[in-house]
């Protein structure tokens, strides 16, 4: 699915302009419709990018290791909320729990101690546990949103306790292989763009260094290219099950806590960044490493996506997730996904099914309810239901959108065995207005 050329040249000429004010050596924005790259915005020419091109992910990595995790819950190794003493001991802040680490909740300080880890070579995860104390911990955990890439190579060091594989090759066994992210690797690999500090007074490039992280890898190491990191923001939209479950997917999109209490623009899940513009809601990241920020914005709904890269530092992380999501808006603005039509049911559903449907009261309200293909009854205001039940024995229904999600649907029969009532988690619905149950 293309853009349409409106769209396309809108893009186009914001993504020129934000690489001529950056000062940006090399700027490429990508956006993912229905899993496919529909458009790619280039600009600058140190290198001209293209869709092989490799940049660095810096903190997007942090995505994919919560992704493990999840993996490792869905399989019952560990549990959200366990603490990190159950799965990797000694470190002098083990009643943490994996939730906190997660989410940014924890407390705990942003980096570990020594140079700058992103620009210093890294230590093994011995040495780096050597260093955590409990003084690292700033705040109590749940107390407030505090960013903390440490938190992350703590999450790493329980992937590779838990499975004794190291967090780079469990990360190729479980998601790059199966998810076909050939050109997202651990090192740099030709062709890849060089990472410049940009001179404030006169424009001469400082090639940044390429560092091994060491054990800091799980938050921030990988490189990618505009094509792979299209495909992971398509993932996130619509997952492959065989990686994660949709249901998992979606439990990391909601929010464990908001970091702007003012507004409520921003806020954090399972691993990934929670962006609010208007009545959408973007989940994704922001990356940065020396020479090198990206951006990853989803809109789950639509499966929409802008991704994009830029090898400045001094084209900060924020400046060009503004713009990522900007863009983002834009097509969804200029081109809402299309309606699906309406199609014939091949055939009514079973009596016992046809039974529930039609109009129900409950003390002057009115509900609809109406059976799908897949046999799961939907209810809500006239026109609009907007709650889901599936089946879970006779004359019992479980919620599972909406309103009503998790609660219990009971149908109510009579001495002839004709339903006349829905009990809907104690409120009770009949079929006439003038005659509540």
């Amino acid at each position: 699915m293309t853009l349409l050329p409106e769209t396309a040249r809108q893009i186009d000429a914001r993504v020129a302009q934000a690489q001529a004010d950056g000062h940006v050596p090399s700027l490429v924005l990508g956006v993912v419709r229905d899993g496919t790259l529909a458009h790619l915005a280039m600009a600058g020419e140190h290198p001209r990018p293209d869709v092989d091109l490799q940049y660095r992910l810096g903190s997007i990595s942090k995505t994919m290791t919560a992704t493990l995790i999840m993996q490792l819950r869905d399989a019952g190794r560990l549990a959200v909320d366990d603490p990190l003493e159950r799965h990797l001991p000694g470190t002098g802040v083990g009643t943490l729990t994996l939730r906190q680490l997660l989410a940014h909740v924890s407390g705990m300080q942003r980096e570990p101690e020594g140079d700058w880890w992103e620009r210093a070579a890294g230590v093994d995860l011995t040495t780096l546990l050597a260093g955590i104390t409990p003084d690292r911990i700033a705040y109590p955990p749940h107390t407030t949103y505090h960013y903390c890439n440490l938190a992350y190579a703590l999450l790493g060091g329980v992937l590779e306790r838990l499975t004794g594989t190291p967090w780079a090759d469990l990360l190729g066994e479980r998601i790059l292989t199966p998810l076909g992210l050939r050109r997202t690797t651990y090192a740099a690999t030709e062709p890849f763009a060089r990472g410049y500090v940009v001179h404030p007074w006169h424009d001469t490039l400082r090639e940044e260094p390429r560092t091994d992280t060491g054990a800091m890898a799980p938050a921030g190491q990988l490189w990618s290219t505009i094509e792979d990191l299209g495909r992971w923001a398509a993932f996130l939209a619509d997952p492959d099950p065989s990686v994660l479950t949709a249901e998992t997917l979606t439990e990391m999109c909601s929010p464990v806590v908001i970091s702007d209490q003012e507004s409520w623009r921003h806020g954090h899940g399972l691993g990934l960044e929670l962006f609010r513009e208007g009545d959408r809601v973007y989940v994704g990241h922001g990356g940065s490493m020396p020479g090198y920020v990206a951006t990853l914005a989803v809109h789950r709904p639509s499966h929409t996506a802008v991704v994009g890269f830029a090898n400045s530092y001094g084209f900060r992380t924020g400046y060009l997730g503004g713009l990522g999501r900007q863009l983002l808006t834009l097509v969804l603005d200029a081109e809402p996904t299309p309606v699906t039509p309406w199609r014939p049911a091949a055939a009514p559903p079973p009596a016992e099914l046809a039974e529930l449907t039609g109009r129900w009261w409950w003390m002057g309200t009115t509900i609809e309810v109406y059976a799908d293909a897949a046999g799961d009854l939907h209810a809500g205001p006239v026109g609009a239901p907007n709650l889901r039940f599936v089946a879970e024995g006779t004359d019992r229904w479980r919620g599972r959108a909406g309103g009503q999600d998790g609660e219990i649907l009971t149908v109510r029969r009579d001495e002839q065995g004709r339903a006349v009532a829905l009990d809907i988690a104690t409120f009770v619905y009949s079929r006439n207005p003038d005659q509540e149950p």
